[in-house]
């Protein structure tokens, strides 16, 4: 039962956590850390090369202090002072033990040191590498997460968009259109329409009629010949066609 509900809880906030979690945010904070693990490596690499460089100053003191004591127990064996001369060779002895052991600290250093400095290369190299790697990775999240959203809003306008907005309205005016079109037509053709043809039709032959008579008369025209009787044609009166309209009594000259 205790493993059971182990299992829920880890299946529960594995889950939560999962689904918090920012690939772009965590891989930036994994570059922070790594660039902040530098300056402690970087001193630590110090301290190793620090202890190279001591050692190797503590062999240089001392292989003068070697030199030094050497020249002692000659000059004390030349005064025949075999008793300073045994005291220089004791320290001389002494003087070369440290030696041998600080030529060992001195060369176990010089490895240390390197593998420390080739750790931190190696080191750089790897974080410039990872660097590149989060930054193209990023890269792709936040390509990804731009298609994620351009398929979203495709996604809106294919399950309902303004689209069909358009069409009705397009579709009503077009029927509004063809209905005023209709009724104009219909309109034109219409009785009234016919009669109003048929009345200026009927104005515009008596105009003419009017128009001939006054030509007659002037003497522009022949007169027309009255039809025979039985023929059926009738006879136009000129004067009544004309009714009151005043004529001129002079008759205009008539141009060459």
């Amino acid at each position: 039962m205790w493993s059971r509900l182990k299992r829920l809880f880890r299946s529960i906030f594995g889950g939560l956590i999962d689904s918090a979690e920012d690939p772009e945010l965590i891989l930036q904070q994994v570059i922070r850390d790594m660039r902040d693990k530098i300056p402690q490596m970087n001193n630590n690499v110090a301290q190793v090369v620090a202890n190279e460089k001591l050692l190797a100053r503590s062999l240089e003191e001392q292989s003068g202090k070697l030199a030094t004591l050497d020249s002692k127990v000659k000059a004390a064996i030349k005064m025949n002072r075999d008793d300073l001369a045994t005291a220089y060779i004791g320290e001389l002895q002494t003087t070369q033990k440290a030696v041998e052991t600080t030529r060992a600290q001195l060369a176990a250093a010089k490895v240390a040191s390197e593998k420390a400095m080739k750790f931190r290369d190696n080191y750089l190299i790897q974080m410039k590498r990872k660097s590149d790697e989060a930054m193209h990775l990023i890269a792709q999240s936040k390509q990804a997460r731009m298609q994620e959203q351009l398929a979203q809003t495709m996604a809106s306008f294919q399950v309902g968009d303004d689209s069909a907005t358009f069409d009705d309205m397009r579709e009503k005016i077009s029927r509004r259109a063809a209905a005023a079109e209709a009724k104009a037509d219909l309109a034109s053709f219409g009785i009234d329409s016919k009669m109003n043809e048929i009345e200026a039709e009927v104005a515009n032959i008596e105009a003419l009629d009017m128009l001939s008579a006054y030509k007659r008369q002037m003497g522009l025209i022949p007169e027309a010949p009255s039809a025979a009787l039985g023929e059926g044609a009738p006879v136009v009166n000129v004067e009544k066609t004309l009714g009151s309209v005043e004529i001129p009594s002079e008759r205009p000259k008539l141009k060459e």
